[in-house]
């Protein structure tokens, strides 16, 4: 059991999920996909929010020659990992399934960040 009491042990198709709930969502989603009603089914699809912040810094040799400028990782990016990705009436859509217990803040941010970077309004199931 995960912090949020789902049962992560949660097994359909062959593909372990976050919860029961997901599981469902998942089968349900690939009958409505057999039957036509959506298509592009996916799952775990990541998109980058903020991308990660470098800054070079100086490189020199064991004898102390100057070499290139290599780059180190300030900040590592901030990206949403949606439960299911698919297309329906030629619109792309993007679904989380959710409980009170995982609408965290940071699942917030992130929702605002989607809608903002990339134009997306996440579906809540």
């Amino acid at each position: 059991m995960s912090k949020y009491h789902s049962f992560k042990a949660t097994t359909a198709d062959g593909i372990t999920h976050d919860s029961r709930k997901e599981a469902r969502r998942w089968c349900e989603l690939q009958m409505m996909q057999r039957a036509g009603v959506i298509s592009d089914l996916q799952r775990q699809v990541k998109f980058v929010l903020i991308p990660t912040q470098t800054e070079p810094f100086p490189r020199y040799g064991k004898r102390g020659n100057r070499l290139a400028d290599g780059e180190r990782v300030v900040e590592k990016e901030c990206a949403y990992i949606a439960d299911f990705v698919y297309t329906e009436d030629g619109k792309k859509v993007v679904e989380d399934t959710k409980s009170d217990a995982t609408k965290t803040k940071e699942y917030r941010i992130k929702k605002k960040l989607m809608l903002w970077v990339h134009g997306i309004k996440i579906t809540e199931v």
